[in-house]
């Protein structure tokens, strides 16, 4: 580097250093030659600002998206813990369900021995006050022969009703 050349160079770093120095959003006082020089630049400070309110609102809407997100994930991670425990549940009233129709089965099975052993004609007016189901399901469990002593002593109406009954087991 030449002499002349370090003389320049330090005259430039005079100049600059002597110059003000601006904050770095204020825009620096310039000299314009003409109106719409002056106009193009204060439409570019504008934009300026403008782009900076969007960013900052973008800004704000992605945390509130973000906490909204968070949140939803939250209520969807509850949901399914409530869902799970409901599964849990059924399976629970299911066994119990069958547990009891597994006992009223028994208990079915066991009460139509008692009605095999009593005589056809205490059986028949018994079976006549009872319920039509648990009648019809109480001759489906003796034997055919019992069953068939028991029918022939019932009035021909209720022994017709017992047998549309019986043959239209349903599921349960």
């Amino acid at each position: 580097m030449t002499v002349s050349n370090r003389i320049l160079l330090t005259l430039a770093a005079a100049v600059l250093l002597a110059q003000p120095v601006q904050a770095a959003d204020e825009e620096p006082q310039k000299n314009f030659g003409s109106v719409e020089e002056r106009r193009i630049e204060n439409s570019i400070i504008e934009e300026r600002a403008n782009i900076r309110k969007e960013r900052e609102y973008i800004s704000l809407r992605e945390k509130e998206l973000k906490t909204l997100e968070e949140s939803v994930d939250k209520k969807l991670a509850e949901m399914d813990r409530k869902l799970e425990e409901l599964r849990r549940q059924e399976k629970k009233i299911e066994a119990l369900l069958a547990a009891k129709s597994e006992e009223e089965k028994k208990r079915t099975e066991d009460l139509a021995k008692i009605y095999e052993k009593m005589s056809p004609e205490k059986a028949a007016t018994s079976l006549s006050g009872l319920d039509q189901r648990l009648a019809a399901d109480l001759l489906a469990n003796m034997k055919a022969k019992a069953a068939a002593r028991v029918l022939d002593q019932m009035t021909k109406q209720k022994a017709s009703e017992l047998s549309t009954t019986f043959s239209t087991l349903q599921l349960e």
